[in-house]
């Protein structure tokens, strides 16, 4: 399907370690234009470590490898470098910016220019209208802090979408106003859009209840096990558990 397609994403042979200790070991990875993949893996796998190398964050040693983002060097880039390069991202823990309220920061991801109305209309679709003047993230719950998270991404329109454990410490119906909004964000209506790609970490796989994916991956003990359908490697996962998955006829093929 994409013989003649450059991958959006390439990583190849990526090592990571933190304070000395490996995490990743050698993950190979591609994604294209319009494809959403999904991260599965217990805690502690490496699925947080391989998001926060690919956004840039500090402290994460690559030790071994290559990642390239529409065929250039990402590695190379700073934080803020790779977001305006294309690659946004909504964390699990995000922290709260004191002074700073959101839809400051909606404007900011939007690279400063933005309709007000289209300020209006993210954050009517996720729920975030009476928190637009307050700081970002301060006192917010699970559920607000979650769709803080993606009126940004949503301001932003990235051409790679990273979500960290999005259905985590969140209630059913935040899931599925976030479930929607990625959705919307990366199979978007609009026909000015460009294909986006995106990159779900999770090991529940709740938020899949609401988001078609197109690829599944396990990331067990640092490496990448098996891919395939990722409503199947779920069933497989509830039924035999991370172990046994790995060592299944599936993650052999």
């Amino acid at each position: 399907m994409h013989e003649d397609t450059a991958p959006l994403l390439s990583i190849e042979g990526l090592h990571v370690s933190i304070g000395g200790r490996e995490v990743l070991r050698g993950i190979d990875l591609t994604i294209h234009a319009g494809e959403t993949h999904v991260l599965l893996g217990p805690n502690g796998s490496g699925k947080t470590t391989l998001l926060n190398t690919l956004v840039g964050l500090p402290g994460y040693d690559v030790t071994a490898g290559t990642v390239a983002f529409r065929g250039n060097n990402l590695l190379a880039l700073g934080v803020d470098e790779r977001a305006r390069a294309g690659i946004g991202v909504a964390f699990q823990r995000p922290p709260a910016v004191r002074g700073v309220k959101l839809r400051q920061v909606m404007e900011v991801a939007a690279g400063g220019a933005i309709d007000p109305e289209r300020v209006a209309a993210i954050a009517e679709e996720v729920d975030v209208v009476p928190m637009l003047e307050r700081d970002v993230n301060l006192g917010f719950s699970g559920g607000e802090a979650k769709r803080s998270e993606m009126a940004q991404l949503l301001a932003q329109e990235p051409e790679l979408a990273l979500f960290d454990e999005p259905e985590s410490g969140v209630d059913l119906d935040n899931i599925a106003v976030v479930g929607s909004a990625i959705s919307h964000l990366l199979k978007g209506e609009r026909a000015s859009e460009r294909p986006r790609a995106g990159l779900i970490i999770t090991h529940t796989g709740h938020i899949l209840q609401f988001v078609n994916a197109d690829i599944g991956h396990v990331l067990f003990d640092g490496q990448l096990a098996c891919e395939g359908n990722p409503l199947d490697l779920i069933d497989d996962i509830v039924s035999h558990g991370y172990e046994k998955c790995v060592e299944c006829a599936l993650c052999r093929r």
